[in-house]
């Protein structure tokens, strides 16, 4: 049944090729390993409500290789079936900011052990784990509306640690998870803008990009 339902999405993601925006997306920083049909995501959004969650399904999306079919395997997976083993294969596997992106905000800051993984992937020195951390603290900062103060005063420390990393993946996550977690309240606002601006003036180079990009946001956001 599985098999059957993976050759039908490919032959509609096949339909769908444009070479011209695998060329976009490719300027956009998206990396797809030559086994991109161009899809907008739109189109994905479109499968994602035809196939709903399905675990089995995202499992044989994933391990297709196709880059549109792994984006498709993070919006139709489920947490609730999810293992930390499958957690740390994808993580392993991913080699482009959109798979990551969006497998942290479909799929992992769902996972009861989402936090516990944050603090394992930051010190993990591989780019993209190291960047599925921060961006799993941005997810979290913008889709846990329930998520305490604390949870995010503890990253703060975390995302100071790493603000030399400056790998492309790596500063612009750390940069987006400390702009996000300043959006969140009045309180967080005032104290991440504060970490940016101790940023902005340190000696590294990244670390001032960070802290600068950052405030500037935040103070055009002030809560």
């Amino acid at each position: 049944m599985t098999s059957n339902t993976i050759k039908e999405i490919l032959e509609k993601m096949e339909a769908l090729r444009d070479t011209k925006n695998t060329a976009g997306m490719e300027r956009y920083g998206i990396v797809t390993k030559g086994k991109a049909f161009g899809i907008p995501a739109s189109e994905l959004k479109k499968m994602q409500k035809i196939y709903k969650k399905n675990q089995p399904l995202a499992v044989e999306l994933w391990n297709t290789g196709y880059h549109e079919a792994m984006r498709l395997a993070t919006l139709i997976s489920e947490p609730k079936k999810f293992s930390p083993e499958l957690m740390d294969k994808w993580v392993s596997e991913f080699y482009s900011w959109d798979i990551c992106d969006s497998a942290c905000f479909h799929t992992f800051r769902y996972l009861p052990y989402a936090e516990e993984k944050i603090w394992e992937y930051a010190h993990c020195d591989e780019e993209f784990v190291r960047r599925t951390a921060f961006s799993l603290i941005a997810s979290l900062a913008v889709g846990d509306k329930k998520a305490l103060d604390k949870q995010f005063l503890n990253y703060l420390p975390l995302i100071e640690q790493y603000a030399t990393d400056s790998r492309n993946f790596v500063k612009k996550a750390v940069n987006w998870a400390l702009r996000q977690i300043g959006k969140r309240n009045k309180s967080l606002h005032k104290t991440a803008l504060e970490l940016a601006e101790k940023l902005a003036a340190s000696t590294n180079k990244t670390a001032i990009w960070i802290g600068k990009d950052a405030a500037r946001e935040l103070n055009l956001k002030l809560l």
